[in-house]
């Protein structure tokens, strides 16, 4: 049975406890209903339910600490919420390895993993309360950190336990298992560079990611140290609008002669319309993927791509994430930088490889021209 949480503080007056009395009289609803909607059980309406949800939130609700002090239940589970499109989730290696890596910490020390796919942030952390007042997880593991994102002092808030599986920045008092994203476009960068390319393009995904972010300016930094042109588009890592900006790149009246990739997802898609255009990869245009999933060897030529150790991650995250619960341990780590396996989609472009054998040089550029492209 669902542990009942029938009281709670208001954040701006530790003082004042909230009873379901007052957020019952802010609803106009009963005091039975208010207590259904905070336990999570069935008898009302979606409306209503949603209605003292909200109203709790505006009067600062969160679960009272001491009353779960009280408790000395485990639920035996963590939890991990998905704000992402299900059809994106379903191409997506990144998730999968991700999930396996956490799945064989969590098992190996009897834990379940829970699992749930919403649509926003706003159900995300609908589902952190109900969670965490239902007593259905000792503790989340939070993916996808925005680069404002309310979901870190919501969650400290509710003093829920929780790792980010990101950062190292926005992710406050949390603890945080993040991969050395810039590292890996700088090696990335400089080794395209040394091919003797100038025009390099970076399809992106979503803007509003912390990571998409940083590697942005990763990119955009070491671009300009090496004086070379760059552009960036963005997606929301659907093979769709991985293949819609590749086919603008190519187009345009100055195409990149090389085109980095924010997963292999993109990456596959592009190699597909350079295909379609009748151009030659890595002849007329070099590629380079993200994360090295099989895709990357699926298809011919095999892809350039970055790997990382995505299973390590999950491990890492979800062994932070049960002694956060145990003992209370906060971590903070970086994973080691990405490593560039370079593939049968990248070579000198075609005005250096036609050239007699030389050092490449460096190309000024007059101007940088970033563009945003879906999200």
């Amino acid at each position: 049975m669902a542990r009942r949480v029938e009281t709670v503080q208001h954040q701006n007056n530790p003082r004042r406890r909230v009873t379901i009395a007052d957020i019952a009289l802010r609803a106009g609803v009963s005091k039975g209903a208010v207590s259904y909607a905070l336990n999570g059980r069935p008898g009302l309406s979606e409306p209503t339910r949603r209605r003292i949800l909200e109203i709790s939130e505006e009067l600062g609700w969160y679960p009272n600490s001491a009353a779960r002090a009280l408790s000395a239940a485990v639920a035996g589970a963590c939890g991990l919420v998905l704000s992402r499109p299900a059809r994106t989730l379903a191409f997506e290696p990144f998730f999968m390895e991700l999930m396996a890596g956490i799945e064989a910490e969590l098992s190996s020390r009897s834990v379940a993993l829970t699992i749930q796919v919403v649509d926003d942030l706003e159900a995300e952390m609908a589902v952190y309360r109900r969670w965490w007042a239902e007593h259905r997880v000792d503790g989340v593991l939070v993916k996808d950190l925005w680069v404002v994102d309310p979901r870190i002092s919501q969650i400290e808030q509710l003093g829920l336990p929780a790792v980010v599986i990101g950062g190292p920045e926005g992710t406050g008092s949390l603890s945080a298992v993040w991969s050395d994203d810039a590292g890996a476009v700088v090696e990335v960068v400089r080794y395209l560079a040394r091919l003797g390319h100038v025009r390099i393009a970076r399809v992106a995904g979503v803007p509003e990611f912390l990571h998409t972010e940083i590697r942005t300016e990763a990119f955009l930094a070491t671009m300009a140290e090496l004086s070379l042109s760059p552009e960036v588009v963005t997606t929301d890592y659907t093979a769709e609008s991985g293949a819609q900006v590749t086919r603008q790149l190519l187009t345009n009246r100055r195409p990149p002669t090389a085109i980095v990739y924010d997963n292999d997802v993109l990456a596959v898609a592009g190699l597909g319309v350079a295909h379609e255009m009748g151009l030659s990869v890595p002849a007329d245009v070099s590629l380079v993927g993200w994360d090295d999933s099989l895709y990357t060897q699926a298809v011919h030529p095999p892809l350039t791509a970055v790997r990382r150790d995505i299973v390590a991650m999950g491990m890492h995250a979800a062994s932070a994430l049960l002694a956060l619960i145990g003992d209370g341990t906060v971590t903070r780590v970086g994973e080691p930088s990405g490593q560039l396996i370079p593939r049968g989609t990248t070579a000198r472009p075609p005005a250096v490889a036609s050239a007699p054998a030389r050092r490449p040089r460096v190309v000024a550029s007059r101007q940088r021209r970033t563009t945003n492209n879906g999200a």
